[in-house]
């Protein structure tokens, strides 16, 4: 008969934190070659992101935008 170990179901807190590093990383990412492009084209990039609109900078609008989103996912 084959030996079955039972692993916890549970994330621990570190992989977590991993994760949401990790999906921060690639959100802040594609906003961001969304928001630049934009930007190259002249184009009102901060009405199309939520929480984006009263931002000054681009790192900032992109990172009010993936705060803003991550909030909706978790």
């Amino acid at each position: 008969m084959e030996h079955i170990t039972h692993l916890s179901q549970r994330p621990s807190q570190r992989d977590r934190g991993l994760a949401f590093v990790a999906l921060f990383a690639a959100l802040f990412l594609a906003f961001w070659a969304i928001a630049f492009t934009a930007q190259v084209l002249m184009l009102d990039w901060r009405s199309w992101f939520p929480g984006a609109e009263s931002s000054r900078t681009l790192t900032g609008g992109v990172r009010a935008a993936v705060y803003s989103l991550m909030s909706y996912l978790t």
